[in-house]
């Protein structure tokens, strides 16, 4: 088992046609770290959906003979995936679109609702057809059928709102309008900005919309709905205040960019304060400070200046992989190719390595083998989360306490597993500080859980074999 990556969303509309899906590209690829399973875009011409989407990267599922067949449009929505629910299959790839009584819309989603399999089961139980395993067509039906009685498919959004539990970031367009909207726990995050040719842009992080030659005027508030048409920008907050804010800690751990800024907060600065707190809380004698690209170097970074201990490059990326973490199939085969050791950096070095999390510490195993044989007589694993010791439900795949090391480890059993001479992780109580002392999710570090924990998670019943199910 590995943690996956949540997804990233993208959206723009623009006063006159643009050349949207190529716009879009450039947005999904500012945030492709967010997930590398597949991608999508779908974009507006007058009315008219055009799509294409599928497994891969932005790369290569959108060539330049695949973007110059999309026409010029006034709106676009776009998504890139690592799915949390719902199996790696071109079925599952977002945008959803959807032709319904009202018309057509298309939503990207990232996220997981805590409630979707109940959801599922009454609306497969009225008659629904889902053709997909993702949380986000379970939200795409709840907004259709409230369509039917709305005025407005912003209002149909919002009454959606009362039903849907979790986590979800979304962007929804309609024939005339960019809608987004943000979970009332604000777990997940989106921003949106304006562009100096009058463009919106909607995003999961503010680099998407630094990407496409935006500025970026501020997150979206947990619980808000902002509506974008040709008539300008309504927010709608009906939702807001309902909840305790809840963002997910990890974002300032893992999941963003470092030069993203999350609800005011420099996702950078944040890696650099766990780095700093690491130096404090469990220092080390050693010679060099080393970070695992590319989330472990800014902590790094931080240890070092905290420390004294000089800063090095102890390891080389291939930049051309993705990242071991997020990258499906087995993450143990990949480690020798996607990561090197520079041995001239660290040979008969005491070695201080920084990353940014241990999940089944296999991949930590292998990356302190690699130090090893390039030659490091010491190496200290400094990691910039506490441990993870709780499933996740709301866009993380952590999904079983009996695949966490640290459910079945103590520290130091840790360490002499992975072959390192000792290891320390951030104190559970640091995460304030990361998160400038606002309000987080920390639930799969401490099991302190926002909504209640789904008993029923039988929504991706139609992943297993008939032999399998009986014990899912």
């Amino acid at each position: 088992m590995s943690i996956h990556e949540e997804c990233g969303v993208f959206g723009i509309i623009a006063k006159e046609p643009v050349r949207a899906a190529d716009i879009s590209y450039y947005g999904l690829y500012a945030l492709q770290h967010r997930g590398q399973e597949s991608c999508g875009i779908v974009v507006n011409d007058d009315g008219v959906f055009e799509a294409r989407k599928d497994l891969g990267l932005v790369s290569e599922v959108f060539s330049q003979e695949a973007l110059l067949r999309f026409p010029e449009a006034t709106m676009a929505v776009a998504h890139v995936r690592y799915g949390t629910t719902g199996g790696n299959s071109r079925r599952n790839c977002q945008p959803i679109e959807v032709n319904h009584q009202k018309g057509h819309l298309a939503l990207a989603h990232n996220g997981n609702l805590s409630n979707a399999a109940q959801l599922r089961n009454e609306l497969e139980l009225s008659g629904a057809i889902f053709h997909t395993t993702s949380d986000t067509e379970t939200i795409a039906y709840i907004i259709t059928r409230e369509r039917l009685k709305a005025p407005s498919i912003e209002e149909a959004l919002s009454r959606a709102m009362n039903i849907l539990d979790g986590a979800y970031s979304l962007i929804l367009m309609s024939p005339q309008k960019l809608i987004c909207a943000r979970d009332p726990y604000g777990f997940r995050p989106l921003c949106f900005g304006k562009t100096p040719d009058g463009m919106y842009v909607a995003a999961s992080e503010s680099c998407a919309i630094k990407a496409v030659g935006g500025e970026v005027i501020r997150d979206v508030m947990p619980g808000e709905i902002l509506v974008f048409s040709k008539d300008g920008v309504i927010s709608r907050k009906e939702h807001c205040g309902k909840k305790d804010k809840k963002l997910c800690v990890f974002e300032y751990i893992y999941f963003a960019r470092p030069d993203s800024v999350i609800d005011g907060i420099s996702v950078h600065s944040a890696r650099v304060r766990s780095g700093e707190i690491l130096a404090e809380t469990h220092p080390a004698d050693a010679d060099i400070v080393v970070g695992v690209p590319d989330s472990g170097l800014d902590a790094a970074l931080g240890f070092s200046r905290a420390s004294g201990i000089p800063y090095g490059t102890g390891l080389i990326k291939n930049k051309y992989m993705g990242r071991t973490f997020i990258a499906p199939g087995d993450r143990l085969d990949k480690v020798k190719i996607k990561l090197s050791a520079v041995e001239s950096a660290v040979k008969g070095k005491r070695v201080v390595l920084v990353d940014d999390s241990i999940v089944r510490g296999t991949t930590s195993g292998r990356i302190v083998s690699l130090l090893r044989e390039a030659g490091a007589a010491e190496i200290h694993l400094r990691i910039s989360a506490p441990p993870f010791l709780h499933p996740c439900y709301y866009g993380t795949d952590i999904d079983s306490e009996e695949h966490l090391i640290a459910c079945r480890y103590t520290v130091s059993e840790i360490s002499r597993i992975i072959g390192a001479d000792s290891l320390g992780y951030l104190p559970i109580e640091a995460l304030s500080s990361l998160a400038g002392g606002c309000e987080y999710c920390s639930a799969c570090f401490s099991g302190d859980y926002p909504t209640e924990i789904p008993q029923d998670t039988g929504k991706n019943r139609f992943e297993y074999k008939l032999s399998e199910r009986k014990n899912k």
